[in-house]
């Protein structure tokens, strides 16, 4: 588990196909990787990765076919930033919000404009993410816990300040950017629990005449 509060950001040193998958080699920047020990979870923008080889400069982690075809780890290249966080432990501050690492779905950046001194971001997401966000819910962008400010269908917008903006690889984001997005984690099980017996089927959904039925909405 994590946080969504970005401890450091790194970059891709190198990549080894192997076969689908790959082995990654990142170097971690200012990220303290004294504590870290093989077998270790750290989230690469957002996606969650065991340690298989550390050091006091970076790791490497083994990273699946699955993996790299549906999140944007797929498109990375050497010297490439990337967000990073070392797993949540019992007495880290829970600044951000309860994160997975398990990516949801790429979204793409829609617009961007100043707003003050921070950024106003727009992002299009797949049509079966939308159901999930929620105006003033949470999201994890690349890794990065935000707070939804409004929704458009299947649009989002969030307003980054300029801490976020300078501690992240955000500020890099430009109209056309594909993110790896992870939804509130309260959302998805709410969405089984709604279910109730009919989660048993294999092509259940949650669906507006679902919800009007068992009297959810009118």
């Amino acid at each position: 588990m994590f946080t969504g509060i970005i401890q450091a950001v790194g970059k891709i040193a190198a990549i080894e196909q192997k076969g689908g998958d790959a082995r990654m080699r990142v170097d971690t920047g200012r990220l303290d990787m004294s504590n870290v020990n093989t077998g270790d979870s750290i989230a690469v923008s957002g996606v969650c990765l065991t340690a298989v080889e550390h050091s006091a400069s970076g790791f490497a982690a083994d990273v699946s076919g699955e993996t790299l075809s549906r999140t944007t780890l797929g498109r990375l290249r050497p010297g490439d930033a990337v967000n990073l966080e070392k797993a949540l432990t019992l007495g880290t501050p829970l600044d951000g919000h309860l994160v997975s690492g398990h990516v949801d779905g790429v979204g793409t950046v829609v617009s961007r404009e100043g707003e003050g001194r921070s950024v106003r971001f727009r992002f299009q997401v797949p049509d079966t993410l939308a159901r999930y966000i929620a105006e003033k819910g949470s999201i994890c962008v690349d890794g990065v816990s935000l707070t939804v400010n409004a929704v458009n269908g299947a649009k989002f917008d969030v307003n980054i300040v300029p801490h976020t903006l300078a501690q992240t690889t955000l500020d890099s984001f430009q109209p056309g950017s594909k993110v790896n997005l992870e939804v509130d984690l309260l959302a998805r099980y709410l969405e089984r629990l709604v279910l109730g017996e009919g989660a048993a089927q294999s092509n259940s959904s949650i669906t507006r005449e679902f919800l009007a039925q068992h009297g959810f909405i009118k």
